[in-house]
């Protein structure tokens, strides 16, 4: 609606608020509901399924209007957030009774997909970033801020590895420049929720000046960032934006850390999804996280979702976890105490950042306390372990004993989960309470008291004490004990069979109790915030106490899986050998029917013998399985976890690739083989002797002799090109990539292994040394339910080609066998069914140019008959 419409003085106070925040949905506070208007209140509605009224605006004018109650903002602001809203709340700024004038309003929080701290909102099992990238000319800066937990990183390098980032800590917003809108999403793609700045936005001298004000430091050296240029810039724009969302109480954000590329094994895009460590390609499926992530917080929810998605390369750190986890298989009673304990605490780390921000309730403060409580034996106990890393989280832990016990003394056991619901501050700590609350909520007792004195005073029997809206507190005394009534009560009011009177002591305790509850909530106010702001003096104590008990439910996870699943501590050490006896996928053995046994397989890959593993058999055998499980088990062995095998020796990688199967990306204008020769050109520019690559099935989104001719050049490249002596997995159908072990010497034919039982197909899924020269895929269209005929007619067209493979003695290009003899495209009439060819001869025998429609129709008929039967 046009602003020069708009007459009432409080949808004019509307519109100057809406036109601050033009792009976000404003929550306008009216008396006790929070309402939308005009093009706002049609989007809200139907969003959170709320009823579309419309509100009057001035003389025969009418704006859409909807509301919710302001109590049920949890209930209805995550549902516009996760539309993907910005929602700008706004409060009124002063008490309605102490105004006769329009209420004073103003935009007190602008919550945004990146920027929340309401838990309806928010995944505990996930972080919830926000991020802002800078573009220079060649690298790229990154910050991601997650305020719900205070975790602040910074990073930068090249659009490869800022692709990388973006996709492994998948932020819900993503702030950039204005100018780089188009920039950004032909880089990135369309599927983050960005949100443009101004470009000034991203200045260094801005960024620098806002960082080191937030810090309270004079320089960035203590936090190891101050070389990233565009990397502080990209942070700086966060903190602009924080202000931007009038989000300026950010005290638990207490450190910039910098994302430290060369410490992690490099996994890409690809890897993660086909991988599917974290999420699933298909809907329902199970993620390697989903198997190993047993913990009991949701700390260590989120910490082994990053741990899996950043792999280590150092092994000390490796195998200072592999040391934790073992120590738990020997001390059991060690471990059952710790996640006994683990599982009290609760989402400490996102509770503190709520006393940062001023946002955290009563009953947060005492889960607060109970997790305070219980890392005291958790301490206790790592002290006592005979494990150093244990011993250096317990030294490490501080149970904030002083504010615990604060806690303890001044909270209710189960105060209420609004602070203006009252009760939440404990008995005799405050006089003055007591005294309220003695007024407030003994009142009864006290009435009947006086009621009883006044009695026995004036010996009229029938006396009682009442209240009314009008009057307060009375005396009624019947007409027939008037008489008795003292000199010194004033008479209040005459009814037909009786008087009402008030005295001095009546008004005295009227005042006190009608007055007591307001004060009372106003003293627990006071006090509940005193200890708020003594409990922000503890911020970094308790974030540190969050990571640490994180870390702990991970190797606690890590040992429960281990003991469920049968896993083994691997070797991991210097080698460029990978050597796994018996190795298992961790998720597809989890999902066999009962008593089914997964077949294990051996996998041994060294850069002098066997640099190259050549793997053939047919689809259906286990090969995507065999490649995947290799990954998997390495990555395991790399974030210090045990592996599903009878024995593993991992030579640390720095590289993991994988490309199992292609992804079409024909929605723009990519072709699976374009696709597949992109992805392996990024795998092939990037190698290192200690990279592991899995390729899966390359080059089948062209011809046939395309596809052997790349798959033969890579594989050649990747064996003699001395920079890219990588370890491979090679899975084909190309069974010609087997003669490659005649000419290269690391190159080994590995095949998986099937059994033919009459004219039946039993797939053993066991890796077995030597080619496979058969593919099976005929036996696997029959299993697929395939039609008898088709089976039969490309059985026929295969014992052709092979015949004449055999003659030629290489394979013929498809034209020439097509126009030799027959023609051998799929054709209707040759297909050798008796029903279909009775329908031949039925068409062939019947004079089409002579039957007139009724005929054509009965012909028609009974051709269906033939085929159907009926």
């Amino acid at each position: 609606m046009a602003k020069n419409v708009v007459e009432t003085p409080l949808m004019k106070q509307y519109f100057d608020v809406k036109a601050k925040h033009p792009d976000a949905i404003l929550l306008f506070r009216v008396g006790d509901f929070y309402e939308m208007y005009g093009e706002d209140a049609v989007i809200g509605a139907e969003i959170v399924g709320i009823v579309l009224t419309r509100k009057a605006n001035g003389p025969g004018q009418f704006i859409e209007m909807a509301g919710f109650p302001h109590h049920a903002l949890d209930t209805y602001l995550p549902k516009l957030v996760r539309a993907g809203k910005r929602v700008a709340i706004c409060d009124q700024l002063e008490d309605p009774k102490m105004t006769k004038k329009l209420v004073k309003r103003g935009v007190t929080e602008l919550v945004t997909p990146g920027v929340s701290i309401n838990d309806n909102i928010l995944n505990h099992k996930e972080n919830n970033f926000l991020a802002a990238i800078h573009f220079d000319k060649t690298t790229c800066g990154i910050a991601f801020l997650d305020i719900s937990t205070g975790e602040f990183l910074t990073a930068e390098g090249t659009i490869d590895y800022i692709d990388k980032l973006l996709n492994n800590f998948f932020p819900k917003e993503v702030l950039i420049e204005r100018s780089n809108r188009k920039k950004f999403e032909e880089i990135f793609g369309a599927r983050f929720f960005v949100f443009e700045l101004e470009d000034w936005a991203f200045t260094a001298d801005a960024a620098t000046d806002r960082l080191l004000k937030h810090f309270e430091t004079k320089s960035l050296k203590g936090f190891g960032v101050q070389h990233l240029k565009q990397g502080i810039i990209a942070s700086g724009a966060i903190l602009h934006y924080l202000d931007m969302t009038h989000h300026k109480q950010i005290g638990h954000v207490t450190t910039l850390s910098r994302i430290e590329e060369d410490r992690y094994v490099r996994l890409d895009k690809f890897t993660v999804r086909s991988l599917e460590l974290a999420g699933t390609m298909n809907e329902g499926g199970t993620s390697l996280l989903d198997v190993i992530d047993k913990t009991v917080s949701p700390m260590g929810s989120r910490l082994l979702r990053r741990w899996i998605l950043f792999p280590l390369k150092e092994i000390k750190p490796i195998q200072e976890r592999q040391d934790v986890v073992d120590h738990f298989f020997r001390y059991p009673e060690t471990k059952d105490l710790l996640e006994e304990q683990v599982e009290r605490i609760g989402d400490l780390e996102r509770i503190i950042s709520k006393v940062a921000v001023g946002r955290v309730s009563p009953r947060e403060v005492v889960q607060l306390k109970v997790a305070l409580r219980a890392i005291e034996p958790i301490k206790q106990a790592c002290l006592k372990s005979n494990e150093p890393s244990l011993c250096r989280i317990g030294e490490r832990l501080n149970t904030c004993e002083t504010i615990r016990d604060r806690i303890e003394r001044e909270i209710n056991n189960d105060p209420p989960a609004l602070l203006n619901k009252g009760g939440v501050i404990a008995q005799n700590i405050h006089p003055e309470l007591d005294d309220l609350r003695a007024i407030a909520y003994s009142g009864k007792d006290y009435l009947l008291q006086m009621q009883q004195r006044e009695i026995e005073r004036t010996d009229i029997s029938s006396l009682k004490i009442a209240f009314n809206n009008v009057f307060g507190y009375y005396i009624e005394v019947r007409n027939t004990h008037k008489d008795k009534v003292p000199p010194e009560w004033i008479r209040k009011q005459t009814l037909v069979n009786a008087e009402r009177y008030i005295t001095e002591e009546l008004k005295e305790y009227e005042e006190k109790i009608l007055g007591a509850e307001e004060k009372i909530l106003a003293l627990e106010s006071n006090l509940f915030n005193e200890l708020v702001l003594a409990l922000a003096e503890y911020i970094p104590q308790i974030q540190t106490d969050a990571n640490l008990i994180g870390q702990l439910d991970c190797l606690l996870s890590f040992a429960k899986i281990a003991q469920n699943n049968n896993y083994i501590r691997p070797e991991v050490n210097e080698s460029e050998v990978i050597d796994i006896q018996g190795g298992r996928h961790p998720v597809i053995e989890k999902q066999l029917l009962p008593g089914e046994p997964y077949i294990a397989n051996d996998v041994c890959l060294d850069s002098d013998k066997q640099q190259i593993i050549i793997i053939t058999g047919p689809n259906m055998a286990g090969k995507s399985a065999l490649l995947r499980q290799t990954a998997l088990i390495t990555l395991m062995a790399q974030i210090g976890c045990f592996v599903p095998a009878e024995s593993a020796k991992i030579g640390v990688v720095d590289k993991i690739f994988t490309r199992v199967g292609a992804s079409d990306n024909i929605s723009v204008g990519e072709s699976t083989f374009m696709v597949e020769m992109n992805e392996a050109s990024d795998i092939l520019n990037n190698l290192s002797p200690r990279s592991l690559v899995l390729f899966d099935e390359l080059g089948r989104g062209t011809s046939t002799y395309d596809g052997i001719s790349i798959a033969w050049a890579i594989v050649e490249y990747i064996h003699e090109h001395p920079n890219a002596r990588a370890k491979t997995l090679f899975a084909t159908h190309y069974h010609e990539l087997n003669e490659m072990e005649r000419s290269f010497k690391r190159i080994k034919n590995y095949n998986v292994s099937v059994k033919e039982v009459g004219n039946k197909v039993i797939f053993l899924r066991k890796l077995v040394r030597g080619g496979s020269e058969h593919s099976f895929g005929i036996h696997v269209a029959r299993m697929a339910g395939m039609p008898k005929s088709i089976v039969k007619r490309s059985n026929e067209i295969l014992k052709q080609l092979e015949s004449e493979n055999r003659q030629d003695g290489i394979s013929k290009p498809m034209k020439e066998i097509a126009s030799a003899g027959e023609g051998y495209q799929l054709n209707f009439f040759q297909l050798d069914d008796p029903i279909l060819s009775q329908v031949r001869d039925e068409i062939k025998n019947t004079d089409v140019n002579n039957l007139t429609p009724l005929e054509a129709l009965n012909k028609l008929s009974e051709i269906k008959k033939i085929i159907t039967g009926k």
